[in-house]
């Protein structure tokens, strides 16, 4: 090659690497996709540092005012929870399990679809799960995992440790009225082990932010 050639080269080389940092630099920082509408997903939690289990059937219908989570803890019943968006929360079993049944109502309802816009802070893009995400952190208080491809949630944990790791996604369906119609044992007192209380928005709030994203929250 001759000098002038090599000096070609060489230049030729830094105008990409010139080309590939302005582009990057131009590039919007992204935002996390709002959650569809209507959604199915499936999780595979673990709930605690400790290592306890659970898997969840999420079904999200903001349409409908509607978040219903049916969990199954690690050799143990299957809980369903239903959530309005009055703040009303229905905690039952059925058959062998139950009956069963806890109402508690918050401040606050079912999540929105954009619930991760406002105060995300944009940490890059990561490897997890087998997938290349781009990473938020919010409030210092949850981790939100995206594919880059296709905009999927893929993963998401909180600051005590819990994590949440999305299995299958479906975009769409519905669920039958059987699984989120709650029993007449939650209105008329029947149910063993029934209970109502109410917490003030300020007292339930954290809380009540955990609970409805990770679904974790019912009693062993």
């Amino acid at each position: 090659m001759t000098s002038r050639s090599h000096i070609s080269a060489v230049l030729f080389a830094c105008l990409l690497l010139r080309v590939h940092r302005t582009d990057g630099e131009d590039d919007p920082m992204p935002n996390p996709s709002p959650w569809p509408d209507r959604f199915h997903a499936v999780l595979y939690m673990n709930l605690t540092t400790t290592g306890r289990l659970q898997i969840t059937d999420l079904w999200y219908d903001w349409p409908a005012g509607r978040n219903v989570n049916l969990m199954q803890k690690q050799l143990g019943p299957r809980l369903h929870d239903v959530e309005w968006d009055n703040g009303t929360s229905y905690y039952y079993t059925l058959g062998d399990d139950g009956p069963t049944c806890e109402t508690m109502y918050f401040g606050v309802g079912v999540p929105r679809p954009d619930f991760m816009a406002g105060e995300a802070k944009y940490l890059g893009r990561v490897h997890t799960d087998g997938f290349f995400c781009h990473l938020w952190e919010k409030l210092d208080f949850i981790w939100y995992y995206e594919d880059v491809v296709t905009g999927r949630p893929v993963r998401w944990d909180f600051y005590d440790g819990i994590t949440s790791h999305v299995m299958t996604f479906e975009v769409g369906p519905m669920l039958d009225r059987s699984e989120w119609q709650a029993p007449a044992y939650c209105f008329n007192g029947d149910g063993e082990g029934q209970r109502h209380r109410s917490h003030s928005k300020g007292e339930m709030l954290g809380y009540e932010l955990r609970r409805r994203l990770s679904r974790l929250s019912y009693n062993s």
